[in-house]
């Protein structure tokens, strides 16, 4: 049992996934706090004077009760600012090694029409085979 565990931990697509969470996980953590520490605030300067940013109390004078519209907007930044980054750095560098790297099949797909008359030949040669057999060898006696 264990050395099953083992053989699947060590499968090439586990490690790579493994790195790719680490390394994910590490480039998050860098955009988060650049739009917390850097965009926000500049959000925030958007929504006036109030002291706790860009939004508003639903219950006055109960801090609790606000809605902050500046960390939701920063929360969608740093989701672009992510999805740009996976999809410019991992999935068109990608896309293009597989056209560049893929080979094409020797024998293309062949078409209904084509599969037809390639069984319609074999048929054909099966039924003729088996015509000329039949003439060639002398039928069994039965007594």
């Amino acid at each position: 049992m264990l050395k099953g565990f083992k053989d699947f931990l060590l499968r090439g697509n586990v490690l790579d996934l493994a790195v790719a969470v680490v390394i994910g996980a590490a480039f998050t953590a860098i955009v988060t706090a650049f739009t917390q520490y850097v965009i926000e605030p500049l959000i925030n300067a958007l929504g006036g004077d109030n002291e706790l940013g860009w939004g508003f109390q639903v219950v006055s004078d109960n801090p609790e009760t606000f809605i902050n519209i500046g960390a939701v907007i920063t929360a969608a930044i740093n989701f672009i600012i992510i999805a740009a980054v996976v999809y410019f750095v991992l999935i068109v560098p990608a896309n293009s090694a597989k056209k560049k790297f893929a080979t094409e099949p020797k024998d293309k797909q062949a078409s209904t029409e084509d599969l037809l008359i390639q069984i319609r030949d074999l048929l054909e040669a099966q039924a003729s085979q088996s015509a000329q057999g039949a003439h060639a060898r002398p039928a069994p006696r039965v007594e």
